[in-house]
């Protein structure tokens, strides 16, 4: 997807604030229970398929729903998108609202797929 120049600005300008984390060290994180994984994008891609495990907050209401589904603000918390530009924006908007173990997943969900880690399928919300 060709991104506009104004939003890869302030992409790169909150993925300059964030830590990022790879794909596989996340999957070992989610597997061994040491964090809790958030998919990022809209409702129709999560729908279409999402990460082993994730738990889905969409970009447009993490901020509004984030301190019901996630009350411990030092949670380790790994958020990933469609390729990492969304969960870096996401991770930086909850930064702000106090959550102090936040990491952006690098590549997102091509690159999640590209590892071959697991995936489930859904006709619902999580």
């Amino acid at each position: 997807m060709e991104h506009s120049p104004g939003f890869l600005r302030i992409a790169e300008e909150a993925r300059s604030k964030v830590r990022e984390i790879a794909v596989a060290e996340a999957v070992a994180a989610v597997k061994n229970g040491s964090a809790r994984l958030l998919d990022v994008r809209e409702d129709s891609e999560w729908l279409a398929g999402h990460a082993e495990g994730a738990h889905h907050l969409s970009k447009g209401i993490i901020e509004r729903d984030i301190e019901k589904l996630v009350p411990m603000k030092d949670e380790s918390l790994i958020l990933y998108c469609g390729g990492g530009y969304r969960s870096a924006l996401a991770a930086d908007a909850i930064q702000k609202m106090g959550y102090t173990n936040v990491r952006s997943m690098a590549g997102g969900w091509r690159a999640w797929n590209e590892l071959g880690a697991p995936i489930e399928e859904s006709d619902h919300h999580d």
